[in-house]
């Protein structure tokens, strides 16, 4: 008994079907409109200046004048510190990557870019026994937030605790921490983009010693019934190799790679 889906078959034509329009929506509502303080629009891209992010959030060029303005945006954030060129794999030229690199950016990690429909998502919000999730709102939230990120990616945060805690106040974003007892031991952010149909997910982890036990995957869900209750029909994140199949069997689909390129 054959099992799966062949070449041309209905599901995997509806299958790219959706991923297609979410892209779509995606680059439309989320790339193109980026929110933010300081947003700014020039000649084929969109840069964000924010106190949470600093560089090309969305890019379009020809061939023929792509390192021109690769030079004039190195030239605007000259002295800004490093800075961030978000490339995703379907952005033209499709040598881009290349001429950023020769411009003296350095390449980052590779992501998926996942996206799904909210009443698509198959979703587990159990904890182990001990185990409770709660909202950050306050300053002891922020701070267990950190510790988790800490302990679960072995750096020092990328997210700064002040600006964490404003946006959480004015309801751009929430977070969520596991905690056992006094120790937190997984958190995740969700921010909302207000317009759009997207809220995206950031900065989930969940510390050594209590991986696979599911508490990524409740906050997660936690994460979706936040947006879900603000209105947002879809949640995207940007995966590294380790969640991409977690959130996969959830039920997101993939639409694109993410390589973020790093200007010193």
């Amino acid at each position: 008994m054959r099992t799966g889906s062949s070449p041309g078959s209905p599901r995997l034509e509806a299958d790219a079907l959706r991923a297609r329009d979410l892209l779509e929506r995606f680059d439309r509502q989320v790339r193109r409109q980026p929110r933010g303080d300081r947003v700014e629009h020039a000649d084929g891209v969109i840069r964000v200046t924010d106190a949470g992010w600093v560089g090309i959030v969305w890019s379009e060029l020809a061939a023929a004048d792509a390192d021109a303005v690769i030079a004039r945006e190195v030239e605007r954030f000259a002295g800004i510190g490093p800075w961030e060129w978000k490339l995703y794999s379907y952005d033209a030229p499709g040598d881009l990557a290349g001429r950023l690199q020769a411009a003296g950016f350095e390449a980052g990690d590779e992501e998926t870019l996942l996206a799904a429909e909210l009443r698509d998502l198959r979703l587990d919000a159990s904890l182990p026994d001990g185990v409770e999730l709660r909202d950050v709102t306050d300053e002891r939230g922020v701070e267990a937030f950190l510790r988790v990120h800490a302990e679960a990616f072995g750096s020092p945060p990328d997210t700064d605790g002040r600006w964490l805690l404003d946006t959480v106040r004015a309801g751009r974003q929430a977070a969520v921490v596991a905690m056992a007892g006094d120790r937190p031991i997984s958190a995740g952010r969700v921010e909302f983009y207000p317009g759009t149909d997207f809220a995206g997910l950031y900065g989930g982890g969940t510390v050594p010693d209590w991986r696979r036990r599911g508490l990524f995957a409740a906050a997660v869900a936690r994460r979706a019934s936040l947006a879900a209750e603000r209105g947002f029909a879809c949640l995207q994140v940007d995966a590294v190799a380790a969640s991409r199949p977690i959130l996969e069997r959830m039920g997101f689909v993939s639409l694109a790679s993410t390589t973020p390129f790093v200007h010193p």
